[in-house]
Parts: C-alpha cells; structure tokens; sequence
C-alpha cells in the first residue's frame, strides 16, 4: 500500500460524507440515535462480512484493548456529542464548530513521527475551515453565549474525531476490519441512548428505507474503513483539508437535486475549499521531494554546497 494510494482511499470517506444529507433528508422522520443505530448495525455487518471473507474473524479477538477503545470513543463519541450539540446549540452554528475537526487533524498531525507540518497545511486548512463556514453559516444568527453548553459539546466533538483520526496511526498494525467491531459497540451504544431519550419511528415506506441502507452502506459504513486506511497509512494532512471538500459536494448535490438554492456563497467557499486543498498538496509535494532521498555525486564532482 503506498502513501498515495491509501491517501486517496481515504478520500474516498470524504466522497461518500458528501452523500450524508442528502441520505439524512430521505430518513427523516426516523430520529437521530435510532437512525445512528440502525446504520452503525450495516455498518458493522459490512466489517464482519468482509473480515470472514477474508479469513480476519480470528484476527477480530485479538484487537488491542487501547485500539478497542480509540476506535469504540471515535465513532460513537463523535456521534453521541453531536447530536447532544445540536440539542443545545442552532445546528449551523454547533456543526461548523464540530467541523473544526479537518483543521484539528493537520495542527495534531505535526505530532506524529515522519511527519512535519508545514505553513502551506496551515493555510490550506484555513481556507478550507472559511469555505466550510460559509456553506455551514449560510448569513444565519450569529453566536450566543446562551448557546455556550452546546458550543463546548460541539467543540469536544471536533477533538474526539481529530484525535480518533490522528492517534489511529499509532494502530497502523490493526487491520482495517476491527472497524467492524467499532461500529458495532457504537450501534449498541446509540441504541441505549434512543431507548432512554427517543421515541421509536420506524420508516414508513420503501424511499425512507432506502435512504436508511443508503447511508449504513456509505457515508454511515464503508467511509469509516476507507478513512482507516487513509488515516494510518496515507498523507494524513492532506486528507484533513481535503476533507471540507464534503460540505461543498453535499450542498452542490442539494443544489443539483432542487432540495438547495445555489447561490453567491457557495462559489466563493468552492474557491475557498479548492484553494485550500491546492495549498495543502502543494505543501505534501514539497515535503516529499524534501524527505525523498538524494542520489549521490558522480565521481570527481562534488556536492553542492548549502548556501
């Protein structure tokens, strides 16, 4: 698996996070928790399935209790946070709080080993966190200190999934099935918390459940293995600028389904969001030629000297 490669598996989350609302329109008037459930619960089978195809089940037993963890506090934390922002804080301004998260990943990044964190990450994210903003925001209310409780959920919801996204490096040996086993915990978590908080509705024709096995299968399901390989293995700073790239394709599929106007905002955060990911490769693809080994001098010419 090379860096570029499983960089662009990782992409393939933020494509498929693209399709959320569009798929969250479709479930409604299923609730929140009860819907987390039922699409953590496809989720979870697509992992289990794949990993006995594969021969992994055995693998699946011997999962570091610390990888367990990460994995259980990343997906069903976010989820559990998020969804208690928004009962406390107007959901535009809690969700462009939650999506802190792509620049979080490229300032903790530079944490990790083999890699550095260059001003053209910085930037990018930047960009791309304005660009976000101005899709999330849309000209609505501005902030309120009423609304604080929910601002501070949403925030320790961007530090969940940064951190899970970040500290999964230090896991690259736990193969990307055990994510399987993440979904499931977190299926059974969302499903206690619908029990004691939520009415129970279930879909009431076949639209609403295609919509359900929509995003079990993708934005809810196959995006969290695809963003495990990305994560481990490929160029984790470019995946978190790229990944405000998934609020400008959800609204530009809203827009092209009729559900969303376009507008003025949504080409200045397209220029936003693609600058940004242009600064960021760039920033990778200097660092690569950087850390790219030189060849050594033929013989009798000596090496340039550092000016």
């Amino acid at each position: 698996m090379t860096r570029t490669r499983a960089t662009a598996i990782g992409f393939v989350a933020v494509l498929l996070w693209a399709l959320l609302a569009l798929f969250t329109v479709g479930s409604a008037p299923v609730p929140p928790l009860q819907l987390n459930a039922m699409c953590f619960a496809i989720g979870a089978v697509i992992g289990l399935v794949w990993a006995a195809w594969n021969g992994q089940l055995s693998t699946l037993r011997r999962i570091p209790p610390a990888a367990f963890a990460l994995g259980t506090i990343g997906l069903f934390g976010y989820h559990a946070l998020y969804f208690a922002a928004l009962r406390n804080a107007p959901p535009a301004q809690a969700g462009l709080i939650a999506y802190l998260w792509p620049l979080l990943i490229v300032l903790f990044s530079g944490l990790l080993p083999g890699e550095t964190l260059r001003p053209g990450h910085l930037l990018g994210g930047l960009a791309g966190f304005a660009g976000a903003a101005l899709i999330i925001l849309g000209g609505g209310d501005s902030f309120s200190l009423t609304h604080m409780t929910g601002y501070l959920l949403a925030l320790a919801c961007a530090f969940t999934w940064s951190s899970y996204s970040v500290l999964s490096r230090r896991f690259g040996e736990v193969p990307t099935a055990a994510v399987g086993l993440f979904c499931l915990a977190t299926a059974i978590g969302s499903t206690l918390l619908h029990l004691a908080w939520e009415q129970t509705v279930w879909p009431a024709d076949a639209v609403t459940w295609a919509a359900i096995a929509g995003l079990g299968l993708g934005p809810v399901g196959l995006a969290f293995y695809t963003w495990d390989v990305g994560v481990k293995h490929g160029d984790i700073q470019m995946l978190g600028v790229a990944s405000y790239a998934a609020p400008l394709f959800s609204t530009i599929i809203l827009v092209a389904t009729g559900i969303a106007p376009p507008s003025l905002q949504l080409a200045v955060a397209t220029l936003l969001i693609t600058g940004g990911a242009g600064l960021a490769a760039r920033a990778s693809m200097r660092g690569a030629r950087a850390a790219a080994p030189q060849p050594d001098p033929l013989p009798g010419v000596s090496a340039p000297k550092d000016e």
